[in-house]
């Protein structure tokens, strides 16, 4: 299939092109020490790294979007589009054979004129360059949800501590459950914070591990703060627990986040934002009454995305999708260094794209 993935991988190329994205290359080999933290435990857990003597701790391209907004944040914020085709490299630990090294061709809009036009754009293109496949499209907005957790009436501390996870689901139901009231704090939590009070907390003793006596002091301290916070209200739990659960056609899902709003009101903007990507949507061809949608769709994948997240699967759901992309603003933010420009795209790998039309 080396030849048919090839021409397949040409032919998106192509068609990314003649959409005016500017072809673009990224160093197979690249410095891993900013980057991995910018991918995600799914991606840190799985690049192939290795220390170079002279440059430090590198890696293989596991993706070409982070080291492609790099590039263009270096150089300046201005709307751009790019295309790439070429390899990247994954560990696979799956019980499915999956290749380690696979081909990836993907197209990148840094546009700060009408962000949901573009959303609907790359999608639209995406959905048509696939068309006579049967894939099965999914989207999601994981920005509607951290603006809900944004919003929470608790403390700074215990909404960071749920944004840092939104993107690992049973550890955001965890701390939601706590924070809520659900579920007790943990027993060993409850005696060292009842130590504490009592003031029979031993003075000295050995130290393990690797935290400092500043640190350790700096996290007792915030434990005992957060015991004395007050639950997150019941009623926005409860509202949060509902956007959590919420799926099915996006002009319904429109219709559900709207009366959503009166008990999470932060989410109004992120809701205006989707209502705005829905038209743009229709005006592209695309049928929003039928389009699956769901809030938490994405949180699995790379943790750069911070808005629409899309992806087109085969009707083997054990596969990875054959197409994916989403809005990562914020990582433009992160690599521009104040600097930043809203941006969104997408990947396909062709090496599916050909198996199926061989099918």
């Amino acid at each position: 299939m080396k030849a048919e993935t090839r021409a397949e991988a040409e032919r998106l190329f192509a068609a990314f092109r003649a959409a005016g994205a500017e072809p673009v290359e990224a160093d197979i080999l690249l410095p891993a020490e900013t980057l991995l933290d910018l991918y995600g435990e799914d991606i840190r857990a799985r690049a192939y790294v290795t220390q170079d003597p002279l440059r430090g701790e590198m890696m293989l391209r596991p993706d070409f979007t982070v080291p492609v907004v790099q590039t263009h944040m270096a150089h300046g914020a201005d709307p751009a589009r790019y295309t790439y085709m070429g390899e990247v490299f994954r560990k696979q630990d799956h019980l499915l054979p999956r290749a380690s090294e696979y081909l990836q061709v993907g197209f990148e809009v840094f546009d700060r004129t009408a962000p949901e036009e573009a959303d609907a754009e790359v999608f639209a293109l995406f959905a048509t360059l696939l068309e006579g496949l049967h894939l099965t499209p999914a989207t999601g907005d994981i920005g509607i949800l951290t603006a809900a957790v944004r919003g929470l009436s608790t403390t700074e501390t215990r909404r960071a501590a749920l944004l840092r996870h939104v993107w690992r689901p049973k550890r955001f139901r965890l701390l939601l459950d706590r924070f809520s009231g659900k579920v007790p704090p943990h027993p060993a939590r409850t005696r060292l914070l009842q130590a504490i009070e009592s003031g029979k907390l031993p003075k000295s003793g050995p130290q393990i591990g690797l935290r400092g006596l500043e640190e350790i002091a700096a996290r007792v301290k915030a434990l005992a703060e957060d015991a004395g916070t007050a639950p997150i209200p019941t009623r926005e739990a409860a509202a949060l627990d509902d956007l959590l659960t919420l799926s099915g056609p996006a002009t319904e899902a429109l219709e559900r986040l709207r009366d959503m709003e009166v008990d999470l009101p932060q989410i109004g903007d992120a809701v205006d934002r989707f209502a705005d990507r829905l038209r743009a949507l229709r005006a592209r061809g695309i049928d929003t009454d039928t389009l699956p949608f769901e809030v938490t769709h994405g949180r699995a994948t790379l943790e750069y995305y911070d808005g629409f997240v899309f992806s087109f699967h085969a009707a083997d759901r054990g596969l990875p999708p054959v197409a994916s992309g989403g809005r990562y603003d914020a990582l433009t933010k992160v690599l521009g260094q104040g600097r930043s420009i809203p941006a969104v795209g997408g990947i396909v790998r062709p090496h599916m794209v050909a198996e199926l039309r061989a099918a």
